[in-house]
């Protein structure tokens, strides 16, 4: 009688540790890989941007590196407040997963990156430049979109952003009226791109 009340308290807290064990282990998720237009894209080690920090460590990476990788992802549709090129990218979003993919700190929403590096003129925009842009509403005179300059030829400023608008998705738009109208800086933030100035 007493060795099968001791089996069954044994058999009862083996039962017990292993549901507590399993409880307290964390459930691990693995980082989903995707391909965009042939090419396989590894979700990118998410650094921390310290809040209210001025700078951001380019590290080795070049701004045509960083633009050749965000020029994989055009076509990606926009979605609000997303980092996740499986379901799309708001402005910032894809800001940062552009260049979290080189392990680069930066902002996650667009109007931290007002304080952010040192303002330069527009008719000084190299590929790699950030340029910031009010809301939809431009006579709030508040960060509320940005991108990328990825060209500047003839004058003409193109830039690689992800939009809620015509394009609804990952675009270069050449810097027109429009977006002239709700301009608020250009930030640089590559030490490459003052080479030469």
């Amino acid at each position: 009688m007493r060795f099968t009340i001791l089996i069954i308290l044994l058999i009862t807290l083996t039962t017990y540790i292993k549901q507590r064990t399993v409880e307290q282990v964390p459930e691990i998720v693995q980082p989903v890989t995707m391909i965009v237009k042939d090419t396989i894209v590894q979700p990118p080690v998410a650094p921390s941007f310290l809040a209210g920090a001025e700078h951001i460590n380019t590290g080795a990476t070049g701004p045509q590196e960083l633009l050749a990788f965000a020029k994989t992802l055009i076509g990606t549709p926009y979605r609000y407040a997303s980092v996740d090129p499986a379901i799309g990218f708001d402005c910032s979003g894809f800001i940062t997963y552009v260049f979290n993919h080189f392990k680069i700190a930066v902002p996650r929403s667009s109007i931290d990156f007002t304080n952010v590096e040192r303002q330069v003129e527009l008719a000084d925009a190299k590929p790699g430049d950030l340029v910031l842009f009010t809301g939809t509403d431009s006579t709030i005179r508040l960060v509320g979109h940005m991108g990328i300059i990825a060209s500047k030829e003839n004058g003409e400023v193109h830039f690689i952003h992800s939009t809620s608008g015509k394009a609804y998705g990952v675009t270069i738009s050449p810097l027109a009226k429009y977006y002239l109208s709700r301009f608020v800086k250009l930030i640089r933030i590559f030490p490459q791109n003052d080479i030469g100035n």
